[in-house]
């Protein structure tokens, strides 16, 4: 087959689609409860959903692209990751350039009421290119690569990854795979649990945990990096490896460890609070905090490629499941990347209404929760699906 030829998507692994859709569910609420400041008291672990993300993104692209390079190039699996990845991340960006003032309220983004429409328009045209954004242009006062989004961070991981993946790894043997993953490993368990083998990662305030990575820093870069690369190649080993566990009603008993392992508030921790004056999580002196590092690396070092490996080797039985299962898969990304924008509207209003009744608090918070969902659906059906269609019509099968 000519390299040239349109190659036709694969059929998916539903449950690794819909596990991703319940993950994306979880993060929208840790987003939400975050603006009380209380991540340790409710979504405990929630980050660690893009570490599972990447454990699935490792996967899918191993399954989707490993025995194909004989009929693509390297551009045409660029373009095909471009089509699939890009339309969205525009419209997520024009979202939140669009609600970007709702947060003028918000203690932590002190620096929106200074942000001139012109300059708000230039960081939403440079985020649309994924480049990273360089501290002394941040518009939010939170000092992350993508000001207009809290999730965009982790897309520019993922374009990197899909980068190396087509330029190295995919050459990798299945010797090598295991050599780079092991390694991999090694920095993941050493980030989890303060061990700063190379002296990269620098003064953390999320010791002994992995939540960081968000910032233009060297000691982010270097966490987000450590982050990515276990997952996402682990989740490309258990591919390539053929790795597959079949449970019955897999989806179903993923979901439930997928929320267990996040839902976990902090092990050992006394006292863990986000305090939106200064940016940081305020943690008091425990001397256990040790063993959070040790359940982090319990959880991305051995039960997400675990689940990863029982998602792909199970089927969904049933209509009902099959159904909650193929709207969560299709949910997942444009809800995972447009929640934040609503998530605006609710952080201003926590923060101008600290003396509301906990109904009003809890109405507010599943109203914007049942708005995202229904946002991220109509992102879905009226927008990305057509573009990606067309996209594919006019540029790939070109």
């Amino acid at each position: 087959m000519s390299q040239n030829t349109y190659l036709e998507s694969k059929p998916h692994y539903e449950i690794l689609d819909g596990l991703r859709g319940v993950a994306a569910f979880i993060v929208v609420c840790f987003h939400l409860f975050e603006s009380y400041g209380g991540r340790a008291n409710t979504i405990g672990h929630g980050y660690l959903a893009v570490d599972f993300f990447f454990a699935l993104s490792g996967f899918v692209i191993g399954y989707a692209y490993d025995d194909r390079w004989n009929k693509m190039t390297t551009w045409g699996f660029f373009k095909r990751r471009l089509v699939r990845l890009h339309p969205m991340v525009i419209l997520a960006a024009t979202l939140a350039m669009l609600f970007y003032y709702f947060t003028d309220g918000v203690p932590a983004f002190h620096i929106v009421r200074e942000t001139a429409p012109w300059v708000l328009f230039g960081v939403f045209l440079w985020q649309c290119l994924m480049i990273p954004l360089p501290q002394a242009w941040d518009i939010r006062g939170y000092a992350e690569v993508s000001s207009l989004g809290g999730t965009f961070w982790t897309l520019h991981y993922e374009y990197f990854a899909n980068f190396i993946y087509a330029l190295f790894v995919r050459r990798f043997n299945k010797i090598g795979l295991w050599i780079f993953v092991a390694i991999c490993a090694v920095f993941s368990f050493c980030l989890a649990n303060q061990i700063d083998i190379l002296g990269l990662w620098g003064h953390r305030w999320a010791r002994y945990s992995m939540n960081s990575g968000f910032s233009l820093t060297v000691s982010e870069v270097s966490v987000a990096l450590t982050r990515l690369m276990y997952p996402f190649f682990a989740g490309l080993l258990v591919s390539r490896m053929g790795w597959l566990i079949k449970v019955k009603g897999g989806f179903w008993w993923c979901s439930l460890l997928v929320a267990i392992l996040l839902i976990m508030p902090p092990v050992g921790v006394n006292d863990a609070h986000f305090d939106f004056e200064t940016r940081s999580m305020v943690i008091g002196a425990n001397d256990s905090m040790w063993m959070n590092g040790i359940y982090e690396s319990f959880v991305i070092l051995l039960m997400f490629p675990l689940i990863v490996s029982m998602g792909a080797g199970s089927k969904v039985v049933g209509k009902k499941s099959s159904a909650i299962c193929k709207f969560l898969g299709e949910l997942s990304y444009p809800l995972y990347l447009t929640h934040f924008s609503l998530v605006y509207i609710q952080q201003s209003w926590v923060a101008t209404h600290q003396d509301s009744t906990f109904a009003q608090h809890a109405f507010v918070f599943v109203a914007v929760l049942v708005l995202s969902i229904l946002q991220a659906y109509a992102c879905l059906k009226l927008y990305d699906l057509p573009i990606r269609e067309w996209l594919k019509e006019k540029w790939l099968k070109k």
